[in-house]
């Protein structure tokens, strides 16, 4: 296996991990989330904040899986060059 396909199969799989991970163990509290902050940084930060904080997470790990599946998608639909095909049509498609 030459070193560029192993890094591409690392990189697809953190991009299903991280997100993955980053979901299953953040907590629902936020008070929780503070007391996180807290720990691993050393900054208190306000019940408020930390609730923006989660919401924020959530809200780009969710997006990050969604792309992730949509380009999995993509490919797996159409083949090696699925984005410049799909590009073209959408292209073709708003031309109209």
């Amino acid at each position: 296996m030459s070193g560029r396909s192993c890094c591409r199969r690392g990189a697809a799989f953190a991009g299903w991990a991280v997100p993955g991970a980053t979901l299953a163990l953040l907590p629902k509290c936020p008070a929780c989330v503070a007391a996180y902050i807290a720990v691993a940084t050393g900054l208190g930060v306000s019940i408020s904040t930390a609730t923006y904080v989660r919401a924020s997470l959530v809200l780009g790990s969710v997006s990050v899986l969604v792309f992730v599946a949509v380009q999995r998608g993509i490919r797996w639909s159409t083949g090696r060059r699925g984005l410049q095909r799909v590009a073209s049509c959408l292209q073709v498609a708003f031309r109209r």
